[in-house]
């Protein structure tokens, strides 16, 4: 098993920045591919960013593809996200996963999930 839990959402204007962090505790999360999902009210939950466990593979969402970064550090069992130029449309809750083997970008493939941490952005 493993525990994640986000933290870094709040309250941002467009253009603004925010870093969400995912702090994994339980099995080592390094043996395991991390993401990042979204889910606006009314939406689906969709895929953000992945990383491989050893940070070599990583895929975004074209949606945030030059503004948002993930990144991860092994020694201290967190991944990050690093949203910059926000914009409205980001706002959603914000989910941490997690899954053995290769990252992929659909959520029924991740085994673990935290409670997520609320992001909005203000025009």
């Amino acid at each position: 098993q493993v525990q994640l839990v986000e933290s870094g959402g709040g309250l941002v204007q467009a253009g603004g920045s925010l870093r969400l962090s995912c702090a994994a505790s339980g099995r080592t999360s390094s043996n395991y591919a991390m993401g990042w999902f979204r889910q606006a009210p009314g939406k689906e939950r969709e895929f953000v960013a992945v990383i491989s466990r050893n940070s070599d593979i990583t895929y975004y969402a074209d949606s945030v593809k030059g503004r948002f970064t993930i990144s991860r550090d092994n020694a201290k069992n967190t991944v990050y996200l690093q949203m910059n130029s926000l914009k409205p449309e980001d706002t959603a809750a914000y989910y941490c996963a997690a899954r053995s083997g290769l990252p992929v970008k659909t959520t029924d493939y991740y085994s673990f999930w935290g409670q997520g941490t609320q992001v909005t952005v203000s025009s």
